[in-house]
């Protein structure tokens, strides 16, 4: 019997493996339940991802995209006439106003780095990205605070189940960012 060619089957197991956290939770997820969710054999999941923390890593990588593209359609986080803490603030409701699976699932996938640790280094993709991004208008420890506070106040949003409050964010990025230009040798070109 000849193999049917399926050039999209390791994107459907990935996407799979994503729906299938985002209801039953990390713990609900095992190539059995992935295989039958993207309706492909079982092979093909071990075939594509040996382990489930090789699955789990390309289901993070592919969530983190979510934040990073809301991030990119937002040119105004480069320019340094803009105000950094404000434009942050709309950034995060912009996300934290999208589908509440979607935000929740990466931070799920997120935090399941605490336990796996062959999930810390594509977790830490998520802040040196944001990092990045952010050394274009401020210093890196001022940077990494900033993602420090983004990230807290995503939390307790998701945590407590309240709505974000961009007013709120708005202030205590001002707290944290230090006003006028940006510092010395600084790029800012974008």
């Amino acid at each position: 019997m000849a193999r049917r060619y399926d050039p999209e089957r390791r994107q459907r197991i990935i996407d799979a493996a994503i729906r299938v956290v985002g209801r039953k939770g990390i713990a609900g997820l095992t190539h059995r339940t992935v295989a039958a969710e993207a309706d492909v054999p079982l092979g093909s999941t071990t075939y594509h991802f040996r382990t489930l923390d090789e699955l789990l890593v390309a289901a993070l990588r592919q969530a983190n995209e979510g934040f990073a593209k809301v991030v990119a359609a937002h040119p105004g986080l480069r320019d340094p006439r803009t105000d950094l803490g404000a434009e942050l603030a709309s950034v995060m409701g912009e996300w934290l106003a999208g589908e509440r699976t979607g935000v929740e699932l990466e931070y799920e996938l997120y935090l399941a780095a605490l336990r796996r640790p062959a999930l810390r280094p594509v977790a830490a993709e998520w802040s040196e990205g944001v990092t990045a991004e952010l050394a274009h208008r401020v210093d890196p420890v001022t940077a990494r605070a900033v993602v420090a506070l983004l990230d807290g106040i995503c939390l307790q949003v998701l945590l407590t189940d309240t709505p974000y409050d961009e007013g709120f964010a708005r202030e205590a990025l001002a707290r944290v960012i230090p006003p006028g230009p940006p510092h010395p040798g600084q790029d800012v070109r974008g």
